[in-house]
């Protein structure tokens, strides 16, 4: 917002003044000097983002760091705790597919045993093992290997990965979330930014207005009605700078949030936004099927349930047998005089069958697929919300993207209707009430205008996001 230029006015300043010395009395012209009229206060709607929508909450702050929306989201995937959360998981669930796997490796072991035994004694109780205690010290290794179990770990073992691959995606999920945040409170903060400096400019205007009108009250060329309008205006003024100031302040304060920053940091924000910028789509049809796939967090629902499905064939295999083989071999330096041999050494398989477990693996297998069947319910509900949602979202981005146009239009009107309301204040034509209502409009102009250009580039944000991108 800034003051016309005075050669606009002075042309009717001149008449105002002329006008008045001709009604007044000599005598009271030669004792009160006539003051200047109040200098009409107008904005004209510039072809590039004017001054009252730059950002001014922090200008002042010496200690201000410059920052672009890009510096933003860096900063925030860098820095953003939610963002490491997501990425340690997504790390201890990759070994986990390393503990599934290891079921199809050897395992070997080593023994170191040592035994003092009670002479010709034997174990009578608790074990149907050979009851024989010799006295010994020996050392040995078993090596253990499944051969076969028919499918079943390499089954746990695909939805391992399936699971791992599941919390890459929700880490992109979440980096996209972040983004989106700091997307919207980077507009937010500016948009609260350009709310101040209207605040500001207003208060200023407003109170030039009341020192004139408060000369001219003195000069009895104005009403002390009109001073009382013009206080009461002056007075809204101050509390519309008050709200702006506690709004750029939480604004600020939900940017640091965002950004990992524990300090209330202040930064000077770049507003890179085009004068110009691109509309929005028309037809959100096309976007519905980018969505469904790019997004990460579908994708992850989608491998989730490719998860549950190895896992559900898995269970159903616990009927199967399962073979595997063993091996023993080791040395006994200090042995009984029974026991001959020095070394000892054997090789053997064993097959597992299942026959009856008062039907475990029947409820195992069943609860595994019913947990499949509602993954894939979830999977198909994502992709309705989705639809939904990119839908809503190139509406309120063309909506939003109206705004504009509708908005700077309604600026340039309130600009005309502010400079004949002055105008026509100052020939005496008009009141102190059209006025008031004048500046009013243009500063409600002002705030929509400025507000409805941040709010389609977080409209735009947020159908970004929708899409994956």
């Amino acid at each position: 917002m800034h003051t016309m230029n005075p050669t606009r006015s002075f042309p009717v300043c001149t008449l105002l003044v002329a006008g008045l010395l001709s009604m007044q009395p000599a005598a009271d012209l030669h004792a009160q000097p006539l003051p200047p009229a109040p200098t009409p206060q107008t904005m004209s709607t510039p072809a590039r983002p004017s001054q009252a929508t730059q950002p001014a909450a922090t200008a002042s702050n010496s200690n201000a760091k410059p920052l672009t929306l890009a510096q933003a989201e860096q900063m925030a995937i860098r820095n953003n705790p939610r963002i490491s959360v997501a990425r340690l998981i997504a790390l201890a669930q990759a070994q986990v597919t390393r503990e599934v796997r290891s079921a199809e490796l050897p395992t070997a072991y080593g023994d170191l045993t040592s035994v003092g035994a009670h002479y010709n004694s034997r174990i009578t109780a608790g074990g149907l093992n050979s009851p024989r205690v010799l006295d010994k010290a020996a050392g040995g290794l078993s090596v253990n290997q499944l051969i076969t179990d028919f499918g079943r770990t390499h089954h746990l073992v695909l939805s391992a990965k399936a699971d791992a691959q599941a919390q890459l995606a929700n880490q992109r999920a979440t980096e996209e979330d972040i983004t989106l945040t700091v997307d919207q409170a980077f507009y937010q903060t500016l948009t609260a930014q350009a709310v101040l400096k209207v605040a500001q400019e207003t208060v200023a205007e407003r109170q030039a207005t009341v020192d004139q009108i408060s000369a001219l009250t003195k000069a009895k060329l104005r009403s002390d009605l009109d001073l009382s309008f013009a206080n009461v205006e002056l007075s809204q003024a101050k509390l519309l700078l008050l709200d702006a100031q506690s709004s750029a302040q939480q604004a600020m304060a939900s940017l640091n949030n965002v950004l990992g920053s524990e300090q209330n940091q202040q930064y000077t924000l770049v507003d890179d936004t085009p004068a110009n910028p691109e509309p929005a789509p028309s037809d959100a049809e096309p976007l519905v099927q980018t969505a469904f796939n790019q997004r990460p967090d579908l994708a992850a629902l989608n491998y989730s349930y490719t998860s549950a499905k190895q896992y559900s064939t898995a269970q159903r295999d616990l009927w199967l047998p399962t073979i595997s083989a063993m091996a023993v071999a080791g040395g006994t330096p200090v042995r009984d005089d029974r026991i001959q041999s020095s070394w000892y050494g054997a090789a053997g398989a064993n097959v597992n069958i299942p026959i009856f477990n008062g039907f475990l693996f029947n409820a195992k297998e069943r609860e595994a697929k019913l947990r499949a069947n509602a993954a894939q319910e979830q999977v198909r509900d994502m992709r309705d919300v989705i639809a939904r949602d990119v839908r809503n979202s190139v509406l309120n981005a063309q909506t939003a993207f109206q705004r504009i146009g509708v908005t700077e239009e309604m600026l340039k009107q309130a600009n005309l209707a502010l400079d004949l309301a002055q105008a026509r204040y100052n020939i005496g034509l008009g009141g102190i009430v059209e006025l008031s209502q004048a500046q009013l409009g243009q500063t409600q102009a002002q705030i929509s205008y400025a507000t409805a250009r941040y709010t389609y580039q977080t409209a735009m944000s947020e159908l970004r996001y929708q899409l994956g991108q």
